[in-house]
């Protein structure tokens, strides 16, 4: 199944432009923004591409680049925590249904709680996944915890964008240490083109000043956390902190080290089964060929790819993955579908 997209813009209270894009129809899951975006840059990345299959099949999966990164305006002197919450008001007030799924990853579960409150009646569900109610700044108990959060700000802003293997090779471990090779490159490329160095570092120092801990005790909205145990960049107390102060949520841990899920590891199947639960949703809201052929979301990230007329070698580098590998995943996938040939794939692919 090709997966296609639509990019468009809102304007935010100060006059900001975001960019917002979405795929699939369906239920709307709006995704609140997090530290790095980039609409149109994600549709190829082997890390964020199985999202946009995942949530985007039976689901319409709207998500937006914060201010200054991808394709929103870029040159902006207001980026606070409030403006964020405006630029989220804004993307809200832009989706024509009454109500909508919430999900925040990461940073973005504190502005989806915070939107939660101001906006019950639009939430209909809300989705927190490895994110945080209170910031490094604030959580920091001792003179060391509170230097390593001013330690990262300033490693960021003097070697964001350098050609430093290094300091990338750093950086994106601390999101995906369980990455292979391609999605480690590709994460790096994605901190050079999403945001500067300065503006990368402006948004981390306001990130680690939130605190909506005590906010969160207000909601009234059906809620599911999940938060990996291994999570290098959001510690997985901060999901228990967040499940005990939400009335109701239901707490899920999943077996990772990863802060961005990968569509190979096990706890990725796990996540997509509780939130589908969650959402009351089942396999007839799928697309035909993945309903018909139980494909799993990353087998179906494959599919598409050869429906895009890839062949194995650029579809193992597209996928971080081997030769071998992409071949002996395909031979399963065709045996899944009844077909005997690519051509064949690529019908049952673009008829579903």
């Amino acid at each position: 199944m090709k997966l296609g997209q639509t990019i468009g813009f809102c304007t935010s209270a100060d006059g900001t432009r975001i960019a917002v894009a979405s795929c699939g129809k369906g239920q709307v899951i709006l995704r609140a923004a997090h530290w790095l975006s980039h609409v149109d840059y994600d549709v190829q990345s082997p890390v964020w591409r199985p999202w946009l299959h995942a949530l985007s099949a039976g689901n319409r999966f709207v998500r937006y680049d914060p201010r200054g990164c991808g394709l929103s305006d870029r040159h902006i002197a207001d980026l606070s925590v409030d403006a964020w919450h405006a630029d989220l008001d804004a993307v809200a007030q832009s989706i024509e249904e009454p109500r909508f799924v919430l999900l925040g990853l990461s940073q973005g579960g504190a502005l989806a709680i915070a939107f939660a409150a101001r906006h019950p009646e639009r939430v209909s569900h809300l989705v927190l996944l490895n994110a945080y109610g209170q910031g490094a700044r604030v959580r920091a108990q001792t003179d060391v915890e509170r230097l390593e959060a001013e330690t990262l700000v300033n490693f960021i802003r003097v070697g964001w964008g350098r050609d430093n293997p290094a300091f990338a090779q750093f950086f994106t471990n601390l999101f995906i240490p369980d990455g292979t090779p391609e999605q480690h490159r590709w994460w790096g490329d994605l901190e050079r083109l999403t945001a500067t160095g300065d503006v990368a570092a402006q948004l981390l120092w306001n990130m680690q000043g939130i605190d909506v801990l005590e906010l969160a005790t207000s909601l009234h909205v059906s809620t599911l956390i999940a938060h990996c145990r291994g999570d290098m960049r959001v510690p997985f107390d901060q999901g228990r902190k967040l499940a005990a102060a939400i009335p109701g949520a239901r707490f899920v841990p999943l077996e990772s080290k990863n802060h961005v899920l990968l569509p190979d590891e096990p706890a990725w199947p796990i996540f997509l089964a509780e939130l589908s639960a969650f959402l009351g949703q089942d396999r007839s809201m799928l697309p035909r060929a993945v309903r018909e052929a139980g494909l799993t979301p990353a087998e179906t990230a494959l599919l598409d790819l050869v429906a895009e007329g890839l062949d194995n070698l650029a579809i193992a580098a597209r996928a971080g993955k081997s030769v071998k590998t992409v071949r002996n995943q395909l031979s399963v996938i065709f045996g899944k579908l009844g077909v005997r040939s690519r051509s064949q794939a690529i019908v049952v692919a673009l008829s579903g």
